[in-house]
């Protein structure tokens, strides 16, 4: 019942003394820290190994996050001969996505399927997660769509913007716009300065 909470404290109280020891020896110390001492009482975990433990703990459960949003799959339809898609997929697997390519003679029929409208149209088109992906959208403003995870279709960068990802040159970058949208509204995600 309630004693199983001073179970776990007890064994990581004892895990310098359970390392290094043998197999016996280990399933020695867990059942001590299982069983109690004879009075029926429960070792006390002190402050320091407390605090240890539970800062892994949850040091351990938002890398676990971090990674699982990192590794989120990406959907791309694609031309089959456009470059500077290819170029995005690059940047996209860069930033620890997984992704996959298909290529398709018109992608329009996503776009339009997938609710983009058509001002904020780009040469592919990727779905993440619930979410859209139109162009050139870099790839830290979809993580940070993943986390925040706002009631809209997706994300846009329209046209080809010289600088964004995928799109980069030896000339002068462009300033753009990360744009929002959803089936009514088109609204600002964020500037992007070249």
């Amino acid at each position: 019942p309630r004693r199983s909470f001073a179970v776990v404290p007890s064994i990581v109280a004892h895990g310098p003394a359970l390392r290094g020891a043998s197999s016996k020896s280990q399933s020695a110390l867990a059942s001590q820290s299982v069983a109690g001492n004879s009075a029926g009482e429960y070792p006390m975990i002190n402050r320091r190994a407390f605090l240890a433990s539970t800062s892994l703990l949850v040091a351990s459960a938002g890398l676990i996050a971090c990674s699982a949003e990192a590794r989120a799959e990406v959907l791309v339809y694609k031309s089959p001969t456009c470059g500077c898609c290819n170029a995005w997929i690059s940047h996209m697997r860069e930033a620890g996505f997984e992704v996959e390519a298909r290529d398709i003679d018109d992608v329009s029929v996503v776009k339009r399927q997938s609710g983009i409208p058509q001002h904020l149209w780009s040469c592919h088109t990727a779905l993440i997660d619930g979410y859209v992906i139109e162009g050139h959208t870099p790839a830290v403003e979809i993580q940070r769509l993943l986390a925040e995870r706002p009631d809209m279709i997706g994300l846009a960068v329209p046209g080809m913007p010289a600088g964004s990802p995928g799109m980069e040159t030896s000339g002068p970058n462009q300033d753009y716009t990360v744009y929002g949208f959803d089936a009514d509204s088109v609204s600002t995600w964020s500037e992007i300065s070249g």
